[in-house]
């Protein structure tokens, strides 16, 4: 049996490779970024001349992931693998054919006409087809991620990768003379160039504003201004941001959720409507947790105790201000209204515009009847008469005797 065994062991040939060739996987890793530890999913690609090599790691294993894993590769690298080797992944392959042929994805395809490299895919379930990247994501597990990395950012964890494979050019390997970084020269003169522009890595997709003013991308809800409810917008899903674009036009920029049926919200996307609706002020969910400084509670309290009704649009107007200028510039003309006794929309927006313009602020009663008007009476002569009436009046006093002439 143990002859039987081993005449039936699989045997390998030993490859070589060409300069200008590459190969890529994905691997995971657990790591602790902001305090919170994660299992980061990076693309390795491997140089397989060189055995130079490049790690980026992804909060999950994404087409954008994908997509923006190459185009930092190739920036790293200085320029394009003329062929690049996979396994099957569904972020490349869309459907295997009956004939052996790869089907690609839409991404892929985008990809590959934008960089004009070549792609081969390995057989099915046969990882050696591509052992060197597969040997690449096993030493950049136990050597860059051991002990276990910890960063502020992914955008730092993967400073730190990047500067583990600078280092790595140094190392001669057993077998070789020269190190990575000189065998890399030879892989340097076997690729295509940069194009002019990089690509741009995100998943495209279409989706319609709910009447909640709210664009869905991969279960999670993101905020876009009220008044593009009910419409189709192009939805960009990027590795760190989700930007949807209404014809050539950015409407909305969040940060990427990687939970499921969260909802992210802009508060000033939502500031014209409550415009209009001023009752849902108190229970608006968009404005839930958004920090303003102390002035603006207070701006708010004095505008309603002072114009009732009208107050929570009036303040309403003044949020609205930050959809042009900034929180500093706003605040700064909401202390100057507050100090100056000034409380209404166009007191603020007018100290406003003086701070930007740089010029001293022009407040009169005639441009600005939202100033507080000082109530004065006439005096009339029988006013005197109360008062004498009220001395005449008081007990313990005598009247001053009549003198005739």
């Amino acid at each position: 049996m143990r002859q039987f065994t081993q005449r039936h062991q699989e045997m390998f040939v030993p490859l070589t490779h060409a300069p200008g060739q590459a190969q890529a996987d994905f691997g995971e890793a657990v790591v602790v970024v902001d305090g919170v530890e994660r299992t980061a999913h990076y693309l390795a690609m491997d140089l397989p001349h060189s055995d130079d090599c490049f790690v980026r790691a992804f909060p999950a294993e994404t087409t954008e992931a994908f997509l923006e894993g190459h185009v930092q590769a190739f920036a790293y690298y200085g320029g394009v693998p003329n062929t690049i080797l996979y396994d099957n992944t569904k972020l490349a392959v869309a459907r295997i054919l009956g004939d052996g042929t790869r089907q690609k994805t839409r991404a892929f395809a985008e990809l590959q006409s934008h960089y004009l490299f070549a792609e081969k895919f390995g057989r099915p379930g046969k990882g050696n087809d591509k052992g060197k990247v597969e040997g690449l994501v096993g030493y950049a597990r136990r050597n860059f991620m051991v002990p276990i990395p910890r960063a502020s950012s992914w955008e730092k964890l993967n400073e730190q990768l990047l500067e583990q494979c600078r280092e790595r050019r140094a190392r001669r390997l057993r077998g070789y003379e020269e190190t990575i970084g000189e065998r890399f020269e030879r892989d340097r003169a076997g690729f295509l160039p940069l194009p002019a522009s990089a690509y741009e890595a995100c998943e495209k997709r279409v989706a319609r504003v709910s009447s909640m003013s709210l664009v869905r991308y991969r279960a999670n809800d993101y905020s876009v201004p009220t008044e593009y409810g009910h419409r189709d917008m192009l939805v960009k899903g990027y590795v760190h941001e989700v930007v949807i674009v209404c014809g050539s036009e950015v409407i909305a920029r969040h940060r990427r959720s990687y939970e499921r049926e969260t909802l992210t919200f802009d508060p000033l996307h939502y500031l014209a409507l409550l415009e209009q609706k001023t009752r849902a002020l108190d229970q608006a969910a968009p404005l839930t947790g958004w920090e303003l400084p102390e002035c603006f509670t207070r701006l708010r309290r004095l505008l309603e105790a002072r114009l009732h009704k009208s107050g929570p649009r009036e303040y309403v107007q003044v949020l609205r201000l930050l959809e042009t200028f900034s929180l500093q510039e706003v605040e700064a003309a909401v202390l100057d209204a507050l100090h100056l006794g000034t409380f209404s929309f166009d007191a603020v927006k007018h100290l406003l515009l003086c701070r930007i313009e740089r010029r001293p602020p022009r407040l009169d009663l005639e441009n600005y009847p939202h100033l507080p008007l000082a109530a004065v009476q006439t005096t009339q002569a029988v006013d005197y008469m109360t008062l004498l009436s009220t001395q005449a009046n008081r007990p313990g006093e005598t009247s001053a005797p009549e003198v005739t002439q």
